[in-house]
């Protein structure tokens, strides 16, 4: 699948595969003065761990912006969604774009393979979401009645059959923000996406990862090493410019769907 905006949004547009990546940290989409746009890698959490500098994306950032940066998360994803990532590199600036976040002036486009064959071409997915209070696991969510109001729109890009089964490549547009969102619903509608440890249906691979007593018949239930999710694109207006900043998945999500 091409990264290819939209006529609406081909003003100052740009991708990940046009760039030189940074081997070590990231691939880089676009930077300026204000901006530092990543496709952050599945597997990679988002905030700063135990581990060394180069196990979280923010910790990565100030490598590449250097010692007396002061780098913005503007939106984050989590550690096994890939995708596009914007870092402001100035106060003015991320409080500007977390403006246009939290207003849901931007519109966001994922990519998502999930189990089974959705037999609509496209749909919508109406649903409120919160805490999960019968799950073992604490950071759960799930579909509650008097939740957070949630919409998730959805279109098939790709039916496929594989020896493990059949799946559906969705492009998806989730219309509000709450967390776990795309995963909760898709998986609400009986189409998990693959991989996903939490909302696949059997928490215990949660556990098990958590734990890291992950087995490999538990690693070939999972099919993929990540949950397959990745952010490939958001639009937004800024300063008068329509702006779209769009990333290629990387090949283990696009190999198992077949994309040449």
């Amino acid at each position: 699948m091409r990264c290819q905006p939209p006529a609406l949004f081909r003003v100052k547009a740009v991708c990940a595969r046009d760039l030189n990546k940074m081997e070590k940290l990231f691939d880089v989409v676009h930077e300026d003065a204000e901006l530092l746009v990543i496709n952050k890698p599945a597997g990679l959490v988002c905030h700063p761990t135990k581990g060394d500098e180069y196990s979280s994306l923010i910790s990565r950032v100030r490598l590449h912006l250097g010692p007396e940066s002061h780098p913005h998360l503007v939106n984050r994803l989590d550690r096994e969604t890939s995708g596009i990532v914007i870092v402001a590199k100035d106060d003015t600036t991320a409080r500007g774009l977390r403006r246009i976040w939290e207003g849901r002036e931007v519109q966001k486009e994922y990519l998502a393979i999930v189990h089974g064959h959705v037999r609509e071409e496209q749909g919508t997915i109406q649903a409120a979401l919160g805490k999960d209070t019968s799950s073992i696991i604490a950071i759960k969510d799930t579909v509650v009645e008097g939740g957070a109001a949630s919409q998730t729109d959805f279109t098939v890009k790709k039916r496929f059959s594989r020896e493990e089964g059949d799946f559906t490549l969705l492009r998806v547009l989730p219309h509000t923000g709450r967390k776990h969102q795309i995963r909760i619903h898709l998986a609400h509608i009986d189409h998990p996406i693959v991989g996903d440890k939490m909302y696949g249906g059997d928490e215990d691979l949660y556990m098990a990862l958590v734990q890291d007593r992950l087995t490999e018949e538990q690693w070939k239930k999972l099919i993929l090493p990540h949950h397959a999710l990745h952010a490939r694109a958001v639009r937004y207006e800024w300063r008068g410019l329509k702006i779209e900043f769009c990333s290629a998945a990387e090949k283990w999500f696009t190999a198992f769907y077949g994309e040449d």
